[in-house]
């Protein structure tokens, strides 16, 4: 049987979308080149938004007229959809869907899948697979065939869920409390995930940073991420990183690991989400935009070369026009590598959508949101403008229209023409043009000449 998974939302869908692919591998299922060829389709759904929301519903509104018209084909729906509704009141709703997963938990495909009506012809196929999962130990992961050695990145949940709920978030309500995983659990994942061809992981985690906080005496995110760097070290991984962090639980121990090791990347992800502190305090962040100044001279300080990327909420209940201008002033002052901005839409079951009422016009957090856009432009364009004629570390990673296409510690995106196969290896590459959001790059003389000795 082929299947077929529709990823939408953050990276931790990626994570999720990819442990489903490898226990339906492990069945012996494959996936389908074509998704009108899949006989399972899969929705891994977002709702943080309520865009996002839409758009899961309606690619499960296009897979009931599949079913309708071929009723053998096996529908499910995984993610934060689920994670919060009562899955009666769901298939209610979706009553032509065949499983509910909620975030993280392929397990309810797997027992539906191996459900006796139809083992039979899960035995047939599973001797297909059973060389790639013999070459692997239980319970590592097992990439698709068409990613088996082309998958250049790829994304390790380090901990799911939250416990800091946000007045905006409705993550908590989705995906539940925080749960840590193994060190061992992670050190096989990472480790299989490299076996395979990987030359880059990130650690995800809502708030990365709170990595071992529910596990008495645990272990630490620093401490993990000195774990992973010895598996690199082993396997030939090239890169570590991890995502998202949040301000209040930073620690110099943490930013001091990232500085000590070579393989973990100068790359901080870490969200201010407004720069007003009446803003802040409504949204339940749990620091000021001082604070938050003085947190990211400290990144600075401790990691050399370091990028830092934020993310922006415009528009929330009660922002005014001099409130949102405390954040537009505080992003023109930090002049941070990357903001990823969004509009606020109000989702069920948070505080915010609750107690506080959605006061500002769509029109304007249109506005506000093309504004912060506007600036970030040229404060991006500034900062890349620093790199022209710089040598850079490039880990490439596939081909686009055309071009070689890599990212460099910083996790700056650049493209650079050659013939040779450059597909998961880290190439020296000489900066010849910079814009706002990517470079151009081409490779110097000395490391053409050095390719066609390997070559030859």
């Amino acid at each position: 049987m082929k299947y077929h998974i529709w990823t939408l939302g953050c990276q931790m869908n990626e994570a999720d979308s990819q442990r489903l692919a490898s226990e339906l591998e492990r069945l012996g299922h494959q996936a389908a080149s074509d998704p009108e060829d899949a006989d399972i389709f899969v929705v891994n759904t977002c709702v943080v938004r309520q865009s996002a929301e839409d758009k899961g519903m309606n690619r499960l509104l296009q897979l009931q007229q599949v079913k309708q018209a071929q009723p053998d084909k096996i529908v499910g729906v995984m993610g934060c959809m689920v994670g919060v509704r009562d899955p009666l009141s769901l298939r209610k709703k979706l009553p032509f869907v065949d499983v509910f997963m909620p975030p993280s938990e392929p397990g309810p495909m797997v027992s539906f899948l191996q459900d006796s009506s139809i083992q039979a012809e899960i035995m047939a196929v599973e001797a297909q697979a059973r060389a790639q999962r013999d070459a692997l130990q239980d319970g590592d992961l097992i990439l698709p065939a068409h990613e088996h050695g082309h998958l250049i990145s790829a994304h390790v949940p380090v901990v799911y869920g939250c416990s800091h709920a946000c007045s905006f978030c409705i993550i908590p309500f989705r995906r539940g409390i925080e749960r840590s995983r193994s060190i061992g659990e992670i050190v096989a994942h990472v480790r299989s995930l490299a076996l395979q061809g990987v030359k880059e992981v990130t650690l995800l985690g809502q708030i990365v940073d709170r990595y071992g906080k529910d596990i008495e005496d645990g272990p630490d995110l620093a401490d993990l991420l000195h774990v992973v760097h010895d598996v690199a070290e082993e396997t030939g991984l090239e890169r570590i990183r991890f995502l998202t962090s949040h301000p209040n639980w930073m620690t110099d121990k943490l930013l001091d690991t990232v500085a000590e090791l070579p393989r973990v990347m100068p790359h901080i992800e870490v969200p201010v989400q407004a720069g007003d502190d009446e803003v802040l305090q409504r949204m339940k962040r749990g620091y000021t935009a001082d604070q938050y100044r003085k947190l990211i001279a400290n990144i600075r300080a401790r990691i050399p070369d370091v990028a830092i990327n934020t993310d922006i909420i415009v528009g929330f209940p009660g922002e005014t026009e001099e409130q949102f201008q405390h954040t537009y002033d505080l992003l023109a002052e930090l002049k941070l590598d990357k903001a990823h901005l969004a509009r606020y839409s109000p989702r069920p079951n948070t505080v915010s959508a609750r107690s506080m009422e959605d006061d500002v016009s769509e029109e304007e957090k249109k506005r506000r949101h093309l504004e912060l856009d506007t600036l970030q432009a040229e404060v991006v364009a500034e900062i890349n403008q620093r790199f022209l004629g710089q040598t850079l570390p490039v880990l490439v990673e596939d081909q686009h229209k055309g071009k070689w296409r890599g990212r460099t510690p910083q996790n700056k995106l650049i493209f650079f023409e050659d013939d040779a196969d450059w597909r998961g290896r880290v190439v020296d590459l000489e900066v010849t043009w910079t814009g706002p959001w990517s470079m151009q790059g081409r490779l110097p003389v000395s490391q053409r000449e050095a390719d066609l000795i390997v070559i030859n």
